[in-house]
């Protein structure tokens, strides 16, 4: 549970690295809260978005469309900053995430990204958030 809600403690922190875990078990919790959403309030919505970034269509309104705009809402922040996190631990730039305005071939390009394992060691964004240290000069 700690590594769902690990983006929300982190809300504004665009810098330094996120590891696979971090990011798909977020991507994890924000279906499981929105299928809870619909399953309690029959709210039909559909969310969508490369990269963790979430866009909530409602397309009931009522109490459970409400809940479900606030929870996309707050949720937009930590999905566009464990996204940019998930790129800087590949060493990538946060930009890429603009790859998402690219349809179709933007979003599968952003899904393999995502899925990509981390640079060992640290890189120009920080260390490594597995704790794994580069063995290369270690002798040296």
């Amino acid at each position: 549970m700690e590594w769902m809600i690990l983006p929300y403690r982190r809300y504004f922190d665009f810098r330094g690295r996120s590891r696979r875990r971090e990011y798909w078990m977020f991507v994890l919790f924000t279906v499981l809260v929105n299928a809870v959403l619909d399953a309690v309030f029959g709210v039909r919505s559909s969310s969508f978005g490369p990269g963790g970034v979430n866009f909530a269509v409602n397309v009931q309104g009522g109490i459970g469309g409400a809940l479900s705009g606030i929870f996309g809402l707050v949720t937009v922040i930590p999905s566009l900053a464990v996204s940019v996190r998930r790129l800087h631990d590949q060493d990538r730039s946060g930009w890429l995430l603009l790859l998402a305005f690219i349809p179709f071939l933007g979003w599968f390009a952003l899904l393999v990204l995502m899925c990509l394992e981390g640079t060992r060691g640290p890189n120009r964004f920080g260390a490594d958030p597995k704790g794994r240290i580069d063995a290369v000069g270690v002798f040296d």
